[in-house]
């Protein structure tokens, strides 16, 4: 028994892992890497193992750096189920079909500046079409958290809530490997306590080998009531200047959340006469199948919803779906709040709307959530003075605010925490931290091994663990 780390090995994107036992080839996901246009084509192009090998995949949320790359596996080769909770295969429905789309969407676009002559380079070609898609969903199977299901020989699958988003799980694989249970535990994304809309993350019992992310392994977030009087701080003195806030959103969780930190804002009485508008058809989308799935909230949203509020609706919030209802709002001088995907900014409308405030100084770019290396999302929060945007470099004059309290990541805290929760409920002895830059991976291998955990160790990509 063995686990190979071919994505999200030592950085934050394209989550991929083989899990090699007696009786089955098991994948742990299969995500999209994001970075330079160049290193992102390549990876995601050219698997490293053979979809073929894989009996079956096991997927632990939506986001695409930990799903978008399953319609290639699929049409590669791989015939076997992927498996992930109800609301994660709701989500994934809309979240690669948006992920095709907008690939060809960019791919039109770029490759008609460069028939211009305004760009170098071959044509880009879409990674998958809507019909790579639809086929992929057939292969999907829906399991409730709780519910112990054979997916392979000897290998059972359990789904634990990880907190992160919604419909997010923490996997558990009991192994019989040659007569001896082994169970191994996956934290897929790891999220936080006391958070709004979800509940906390749940704690396994009995497990021998522990995979954790580690992408804030190296500092802790600040109280989200703080973040939030910041984010209102921000908003009204953007507006003061008359200026517009571009907030770069992922789609799923990070969008809802924002949505819900401004409802309070407005209900203390702050950013009354403020517009704000959602222009992401895919965070409408995904804003739908959260009030599907009820199921996944906590108490506090439950009684919220119980008593007849939405918790992603409020008076002077506009869901933007029409593409030229889009251009006109990214051509407007009116001060506004603008929330739109990619969260990263490397992909969709979010695009658009930067390209129009980079080098206005009155506007403000807030950044709500983790930027992979090379992304235009990082280059933002690195305050660069001239960023890239569809292949044109601009002169960066707008603010620029990072705000990661918004995190739905465990801080240094958080991972600590649980992964001393899961030691107290079991046989752990080996830690195997993924999802995170290495930086972050040092400093919580040191945290770890400070608490007397006798083998913790940052994989590198290729690398083999045996069990």
């Amino acid at each position: 028994m063995e686990i190979q780390f071919h994505g999200a090995a030592q950085t934050v994107t394209g989550s991929m892992h083989l899990v090699k036992t007696p009786g089955a080839t098991v994948l742990l996901e299969c995500g999209l890497f994001q970075g330079r246009r160049q290193d992102a084509h390549r990876k995601n192009r050219e698997l490293p193992f053979s979809p073929r090998a894989v009996d079956v995949c096991v997927l632990s949320h939506a986001h695409i750096d930990h799903s978008g790359l399953l319609p290639i596996l699929h049409a590669r080769g791989f015939d076997g189920d992927v498996f992930c909770t109800p609301a994660t295969r709701d989500l994934c429905a809309a979240m690669l079909e948006d992920a095709a789309m907008i690939q060809a969407q960019d791919a039109r676009y770029v490759n008609r500046r460069i028939d211009k002559g305004e760009l170098a380079g071959p044509p880009v070609e879409p990674l998958y079409d809507t019909e790579d898609v639809a086929r992929l969903l057939g292969r999907m199977v829906a399991i409730p958290y709780h519910r112990k299901t054979t997916i392979a020989p000897g290998v059972e699958l359990t789904f634990l809530d990880a907190g992160h988003v919604l419909g997010s799980a923490i996997v558990v694989l009991d192994v019989d490997a040659v007569g001896e249970t082994r169970r191994l535990v996956f934290t897929g994304d790891l999220g936080r306590k006391d958070r709004p809309i979800l509940r906390d993350p749940e704690i396994p019992d009995g497990a021998h080998v522990l995979i954790s992310e580690s992408t804030y392994g190296d500092r802790d977030h600040p109280p989200i009531e703080r973040v939030e009087h910041e984010l209102g701080d921000v908003i009204e003195r953007t507006i003061a200047r008359g200026g517009k806030v571009v907030i770069p959103s992922f789609a799923l969780e990070r969008a809802q959340e924002i949505l819900f930190a401004l409802k309070h804002l407005r209900s203390e009485g702050r950013l009354t006469n403020v517009p704000v508008y959602v222009d992401s058809p895919l965070t409408v989308r995904v804003t739908d199948v959260f009030r599907m799935h009820p199921d996944c909230y906590d108490a506090e949203m439950r009684a919220l919803v119980a008593r007849g509020q939405s918790p992603f609706d409020f008076h002077g919030l506009t869901y933007v779906s029409d593409v030229e209802e889009s251009k006109a709002l990214s051509a407007s001088a009116t001060p506004a709040v603008v929330i739109s995907a990619s969260g990263m900014c490397e992909s969709g409308r979010v695009l658009h709307h930067l390209r129009a405030v980079i080098g206005d100084k009155r506007s403000t770019v807030v950044i709500v959530g983790w930027q992979a290396q090379h992304t235009l999302g990082r280059r933002l929060v690195e305050l660069r003075p001239r960023v890239p945007i569809f292949g044109v470099e601009h002169d960066r004059l707008a603010e620029v605010v990072v705000l990661n309290g918004f995190s739905g990541h465990a801080d240094r805290g958080g991972l600590i925490a649980f992964a001393e929760a899961v030691r107290a409920r079991g046989p752990l002895r080996r830690v195997a931290l993924v999802h995170g830059e290495p930086q972050a991976q040092r400093a919580l291998i040191g945290a770890l091994e400070e608490r007397g955990f006798p083998d913790v160790r940052a994989p590198a990509p290729g690398e083999t663990m045996p069990l």
